[in-house]
Parts: structure tokens; sequence; C-alpha cells
């Protein structure tokens, strides 16, 4: 089965180059991204998978209504359901409120290295809401590359930012967008958190992001064992109802699962297995064990891919990441 990202390359690509420009303008930085890779990356496409996505495409127009458009709590509600409340935060910040944010949303179109360039020099604070305002994984790969002193500091300050004044976030707001050129405005104010800084710390590299929390503990050991419990982890998988797993399954490439499951514990493994076929469970075992050794940071890199797949899908609410009553937040 088509990944979702591949199916909706192939709707993109299907719908030729001036619908497919119109669609992309109402899509975030990192979707344009993700979808821009996708299209480039289908190969041959058979007659029937173009038919599949176009029937599931038009089924799910179908289904949908114009009724309460113009309702903000109708907006307010589809958006929670869609991104959860975290992202929808700021998002209906900008439709519903008016907000909007030229010169840290242009940010997030830049490479990590010309984003950690640009705000290396400020004040540990300023980069901590930089950071805060960017997508974690994003976030993570700038913070990779300040200065290893300077890391901890900044995911401290990250995990004890409470929100911002409007107009202190308004003028930094200024301060990018003059690198850009314009003014701006902005009114959320919601950043930050220790939430914030456990989704950063794990889109990082597990060495960098022991070595982090390591520094963050001589100073503030209670801080770090709070950002610690927010962190969730690849062996935090077993902890997905059947039904969840089986969708993320769907989502993952078999090459990335393989390599995860190599560091993985018996127990994850065989949750993992369980939920395949009889046959795909067989060819994966047979692909672990005809695996030779692997790099740590190969496997953990794989260990990511598979986090952020399961993490999005359970922003999107099509799976729970945890099967008992307990909340993940």
């Amino acid at each position: 089965m088509m990944k979702g990202t591949d199916r909706a390359a192939v709707l993109m690509l299907t719908l030729g180059e001036d619908a497919a420009a119109e669609i992309m303008r109402y899509l975030g930085p990192r979707e344009v991204q993700k979808l821009g890779l996708g299209m480039t990356q289908i190969g041959n496409v058979s007659r029937e998978q173009v038919d599949e996505v176009l029937d599931e495409f038009i089924q799910t127009a179908a289904e949908q209504t114009s009724l309460g458009i113009g309702s903000t709590d109708f907006i307010r509600s589809t958006l929670v359901k869609a991104l959860g409340e975290e992202k929808a935060g700021s998002i209906i910040d900008r439709i519903v409120m008016g907000g909007t944010t030229r010169g840290l949303d242009q940010l997030k179109w830049l490479d990590p290295r010309t984003i950690a360039e640009m705000i290396r020099l400020e004040h540990p604070q300023i980069i901590a809401i930089v950071l805060s305002y960017l997508e974690a994984d994003q976030a993570g790969l700038v913070l990779a590359e300040m200065p290893e002193r300077v890391r901890h500091d900044i995911v401290m300050r990250v995990a004890t930012l409470e929100g911002i004044q409007p107009r202190a976030l308004q003028e930094l707001d200024e301060i990018m967008e003059k690198q850009f050129s314009g003014q701006q405005r902005l009114k959320s104010s919601t950043i930050g958190g220790l939430q914030s800084a456990a989704n950063i710390l794990n889109n990082m590299d597990g060495q960098t992001e022991t070595a982090i929390l390591d520094n963050v503990k001589e100073l503030d050991e209670e801080l770090a064992d709070r950002i610690q419990e927010l962190m969730f982890v690849f062996e935090d998988l077993k902890q997905m109802d059947d039904r969840s797993m089986q969708q993320v399954l769907r989502e993952i490439d078999t090459g990335s699962l393989t390599l995860a499951l190599k560091g993985a514990s018996e127990e994850l493994q065989a949750k993992f297995m369980n939920n395949l076929s009889r046959r795909a469970g067989e060819m994966l075992q047979e692909d672990l064990e005809a695996m030779g050794p692997a790099r740590l940071s190969d496997v953990e890199a794989a260990q990511k891919e598979v986090l952020a797949v399961a993490k999005r899908m359970a922003d999107e609410g099509t799976i729970n990441l945890v099967s008992s009553s307990d909340q993940y937040v």
C-alpha cells in the first residue's frame, strides 16, 4: 500500500502544474518540503494505483460539507482534530484571530544551518524563543548547529518559557523581518515550555540528546527529569494498541523499520511483527537475522524516522500513542 505522502504526490502530479501550485499555496514549509520530495521520488506508478488515489480523493471530498464553514467554533474544532491542540493553537491565531507572522514564519523555509548562523550571536533567551516557534524537528536540527557549550542552556530556557508578552514577540518578529525586509505584527504568544523542549530533544540524535540532558541535570535535576518524562522514545511504541500499530506500519518503509528494530527490545520487535501478516512478519525476521552489524547512529536515525511518523499520525488524530487510559501529551 502506498504511503500517505506518496498518495498525495501522485494526486498532485495528476492534477497538473496550475492546480498543484494553487494547493501548495495553502501548505506550510514542512509540508511543501515533504510533498515536493515525494513528487521527485515517485517512480513508475500503475494506472490502478492512480485510479485508487483518485477514487480515495473523490470519496473523501464527497464526504465533506460546507455547513458551518463560517463558524469560528467549527474552524477551531476542525483544526484541533486535524492537527492537535499544540499545532492548531498558532494556526487558529492566524486564521481566526487575524494574526500574521512574516518574520518568524520565513525562518521555517530556511535550512537549519542558515537559521543557526542568523541567531548564533543572539542572547540564549532569544534563541530559545526562536526554536520554540519552529517545528520540533527543524528546531532540533538548528540546535545541533549551535555551539555545544550553549545547547543545554537553550534547552533549559525553552523548558522554562511560559509564554512571552505579545509586544516582546512582536519586536522579535520585526527583527527577523528586517533581515527579509518589510514590517510585521504578531499576536501569538503561546510558545515554549517543557513539552516544546522535550519535542526538540526527541528530534536530535541520541548522543547529543543525552549530552544535553546530562548538562541540564547538573544544573537543575528536577527540570531535566520533567523534560525526560515528556519525551517519547522508540521503546514507548510498545504502548500502542494493535490498530494504531497496524496503521503506522502502512506508512513506514520496510528498510527503515528493519534498521530501527535492530536496536529494539525483543518485546518491541514482537509487537511490530505480531501486527504484520504472517508472511510479512517472517520476512522481517529473516531480514533482521541476515542484517550485519549496524552503526548506532544509523539505527537511531531510523528509529527517529519511525517515531516521527507515529507522532505525526497521533497529532492528526489517526492513532493513539498509548493503549491505556493514560494520556500522552
